[in-house]
């Protein structure tokens, strides 16, 4: 995977999710190592990457996942290797409401600070989720027969699904709890049932007293597939999940609770997981208007060379993924600041050329195959729902 940025997101899920297993397993020194992989790579991510609009997010499941090790520490009798940097934000003491402590651990509270102009293109997905959620929630009374609570977003890598639940969340003013599906499914923090029962009568609660809440299921297939062979408490908490999506669901209560999904693999979805999400969403890669608005983001605070053509930069970027198209333009850019430090590391750099984005555009190949693409495509003509 040509993309640095998917490959660390998705390596560090893919390390947490065999550390779940690994526990289940009763296998506490691999989960311990998987987990703490997982911790290495969100850091090196946050470090390489600080003013990724998820930065914030990600440095508050480095939080969760410290948390976990220091539980698996005690499981191993291991030392504390007191040497961790401190990323801990939000904790919650003795000070914290009663519904705040009723809050599942496993969960991310954010505050986001992303709005649907900080994310190109996607048109179509910021207009279905603008009349699922945000016009009921700013004019409910022009919604008589209620609104749709559950909204899926399927698509490739780096397409934008967790920005966009991100900011739907700030357009109603609402808050933004982030569950990592894994986390949900694992018996580190005991019975995962009850874990689903609390965050969902959190939400409630929320909602009831007029703030909207949007709950984030990032890589629901992890929670909701259809999978071989699966144990008991697997069962329990997904049918404890689809129980509560009911509730939600229920046009007779008029709550600004809403849960959105996102998977890479749709396709492994189970339907009655599919039947409560009334909504569901294609993130596509971006179309050649969205890649001319994400450059033009993406370099508005970086002098331009005259040569560079940003209609042309589009057409070369055909197949490319948001991340990818981000990637192209630091990897471009790398090469002025390079030529700086060869140079003693005095001085400005120079503008940037459009030799610089074909140079950086030959290294670097989509990160998204087109056969990958077509598969996506298929399904959504099949359950796509818009």
């Amino acid at each position: 995977m040509s993309n640095p940025i998917v490959y660390l997101e998705s390596s560090a899920k893919r390390y947490a999710l065999a550390a779940v297993k690994a526990e289940k397993d009763g296998d506490y020194e691999h989960a311990y190592t998987n987990l703490r992989r997982a911790v290495e790579l969100l850091e090196d991510l946050v470090k390489n990457y600080p003013d990724h609009p998820l930065a914030s997010l990600y440095r508050r499941l480095i939080e969760q996942y410290r948390r976990k090790l220091r539980e698996l520490e005690d499981k191993l009798r291991l030392p504390a290797t007191g040497d961790e940097e401190v990323y801990f934000v939000e904790t919650r003491d003795d000070t914290s409401s009663d519904l705040e402590k009723l809050l599942p651990p496993f969960v991310v509270r954010e505050k986001p600070n992303i709005t649907f102009n900080d994310i190109a293109g996607l048109e179509e997905a910021k207009r279905a989720i603008m009349e699922s959620i945000v016009y009921p929630v700013r004019r409910p009374d022009l919604f008589p027969l209620g609104w749709h609570r559950g909204i899926l977003l399927f698509g490739p890598p780096g397409t934008g699904k967790t920005m966009l639940a991100t900011a739907t969340a700030n357009e109603v003013g609402g808050e933004f709890l982030y569950v990592d599906a894994a986390s949900i499914m694992s018996k580190w923090l005991g019975e995962g049932e009850k874990n689903v029962r609390k965050l969902f009568t959190y939400a409630r609660e929320k909602a009831k007293g007029g703030t909207p809440v949007v709950i984030f299921i990032d890589e629901v297939d992890a929670l909701l597939g259809v999978y071989s062979t699966e144990v008991g408490g697997e069962v329990r908490v997904r049918n404890q999940f689809l129980k509560e999506m009911d509730g939600v669901l229920d046009k007779s209560l008029r709550l600004h609770l809403f849960v959105i999904g996102a998977t890479n693999k749709p396709w492994r979805l189970d339907e009655a997981f599919l039947r409560r999400f009334q909504k569901r969403i294609y993130v596509p890669l971006p179309d050649r208007r969205a890649r001319r608005q994400l450059l033009e983001m993406l370099t508005k605070s970086i002098r331009l060379d005259a040569s560079v053509n940003l209609d042309l930069l589009a057409d070369m970027l055909e197949g490319y993924s948001g991340s990818d198209i981000r990637d192209v333009v630091q990897d471009a850019y790398m090469r002025v600041v390079r030529e700086v430090f060869e140079k003693g590391g005095v001085g400005d750099p120079r503008p940037l050329t459009m030799d610089d984005f074909r140079e950086a555009i030959a290294r670097r190949r989509p990160s998204v195959d087109r056969s990958l693409i077509e598969k996506y495509e298929e399904w959504a003509s099949r359950f796509g729902a818009f």
